[in-house]
């Protein structure tokens, strides 16, 4: 019987994510696990911060989840809690017009996202300021860019 360890996030090779204004977002690492360029999807953990929310944004393409370890928050704009997916819940999820954040409950969370904007020139996500207007675009081709960085 092989020897089947629990999950263990410190081997893998956390990467900051840009923010709206080009510097590491809060709150938030991520690896990029597969680029498919023929079928235009990316398939990412990302870990977020425990009792921590990273920038409001919006999907803007269609997506699956899989939480992998901790508690994924997700809360609407004016910082209210709407959903709590706990490990081992997969989520099917379509581009929304629903603004919203997400954080880490007690401990930090890893998250499996499956980015499926299937075009180049769709976005994956808007990111939004404060005050709900878009300050950043990412894009299938910015996240190919940044795993090409990562793997120089």
């Amino acid at each position: 019987m092989p020897n089947i360890q629990n999950f263990d996030e410190t081997k893998i090779n956390w990467q900051p994510l840009p923010g709206p204004d080009g510097n590491p977002a809060d709150h938030l690492g991520c690896s990029i696990l597969h680029i498919d360029d023929e079928a235009i999807i990316v398939d990412i953990l990302f870990k977020f911060a425990a009792n921590q929310k990273i920038v409001n944004h919006r999907h803007t393409s269609d997506f699956n989840t899989f939480v992998v370890k901790g508690e994924l928050h997700i809360y609407d704009l004016e910082g209210n809690l709407t959903e709590v997916r706990y490990p081992g819940t997969y989520t099917a999820g379509v581009a929304t017009d629903e603004p919203h954040t997400e954080g880490g409950g007690e401990e930090d969370v890893v998250v499996l996202f499956s980015l499926r904007p299937y075009s180049n020139d769709k976005p994956i996500y808007e990111i939004l300021d404060e005050t709900g207007e878009i300050a950043a675009i990412m894009t299938f081709d910015a996240l190919k860019e940044l795993h090409e960085a990562s793997q120089a």
